[in-house]
């Protein structure tokens, strides 16, 4: 993502519903002067239903085993954040960059894969079911919208966090699907660690 300048911004933990306005009111006040952002940051607990699942009606407030459930226009399904997850969200002018929606999935493919191998985790992309898995579990969800030829959202990678609330849920819509994290293989790890080597690969491109 070289060819054009890129704004990083380390926004440490957030309230996912404030994150998400953001977001859109970026995309809604953006012009061809925009330069693109790349956001980090972290989520307080919380489950997001993509639209590729079922959707809670706006009157309803469900909560499932104490823990909100809020609709995304991510594409996916349902999926957990909490502290200790990296999130990070790519707000990217595709069109000016010449980028199409299915290789920027594969360039966070990359990103992400080249990470995990810093730490001696190898990862395997599956393309059916975006994301990253090891040992057949899924460490890393990714999830996309296009507007107005800006990317939004972006992807979680489970670096060292409580696995648990995946348990209440299936993760992506997948039945049977477990997760795993970054800290279950390799004691080694440490969030900001990961986020450094994370801003490098993404400075690669």
């Amino acid at each position: 993502m070289n060819k054009k300048k890129v704004i990083i911004r380390k926004l440490g933990i957030k309230h996912w519903i404030n994150t998400f306005c953001d977001m859109h009111n970026f995309i809604s006040k953006s012009n061809l002067s925009t330069l693109d952002e790349i956001w980090f940051l972290e989520h307080y607990s919380i489950f997001t239903q993509g639209r590729h699942g079922n959707k809670i009606n706006d009157n309803e407030i469900r909560c499932i085993n104490g823990i909100s459930v809020i609709n995304s226009d991510r594409g996916g399904g349902i999926t957990y954040h909490g502290p200790g997850q990296q999130i990070i969200y790519l707000l990217i002018n595709l069109k000016r960059r010449k980028i199409y929606p299915r290789k920027m999935i594969f360039i966070i493919a990359e990103i992400v894969l080249n990470t995990l191998k810093k730490f001696s985790i190898n990862g395997i992309f599956n393309e059916k079911n975006p994301g990253i898995y090891v040992d057949d579990k899924k460490i890393c969800s990714i999830g996309l919208r296009i507007k107005n030829g800006f990317s939004l959202h972006g992807f979680s990678l489970n670096v060292d966090m409580d696995l648990s609330p995946f348990d209440y849920i299936n993760p992506c819509g997948i039945k049977g699907i477990k997760m795993t994290q970054m800290k279950n293989l390799n004691s080694n790890i440490f969030f900001n660690k990961v986020q450094s080597v994370l801003l490098e690969n993404f400075l690669l491109f």
